[in-house]
């Protein structure tokens, strides 16, 4: 592990808002998508990013792909875990991604739903 690519990963609001996401457990590419409102293309750069710093792993399972967070890396670099467990948080739009992550967690919406693009649980304007 190259501490400095990984340290350039860690360099950008979204990577680290997708790694608070991560931290909460494992989603699908489409998830992070909806959850951080960003677009199929721009998700992409960052989890391949991400992946590259080798900070996530993913799963493909039929038609979707499923990312998580990279628990070597973890206990290589324990800073990370402290990072992503409580330095994260003090971000506004962290906590504001959580918050929405509870809601879609509590909604049982599915990836299919979400591909659909007419699914709104937080009042969101689709």
């Amino acid at each position: 592990m190259d501490l400095i690519q990984l340290m350039k990963a860690l360099g950008d609001e979204t990577r680290l808002r997708i790694l608070g996401l991560l931290n909460m457990g494992e989603l699908c590419v489409c998830e992070i998508e909806y959850l951080l409102d960003i677009n199929q293309s721009n998700a992409s750069r960052h989890l391949n990013k991400l992946a590259v710093a080798n900070l996530i792993t993913y799963e493909k399972r039929a038609l979707y792909v499923y990312y998580s967070i990279n628990k070597k890396v973890l206990a290589e670099y324990p800073f990370l875990s402290e990072l992503l467990s409580k330095e994260i948080n003090q971000l506004e739009k962290c906590r504001v991604d959580l918050d929405r992550l509870e809601k879609y967690k509590k909604s049982g919406i599915t990836c299919e739903e979400l591909k659909d693009g007419k699914i709104c649980f937080d009042n969101k304007e689709e």
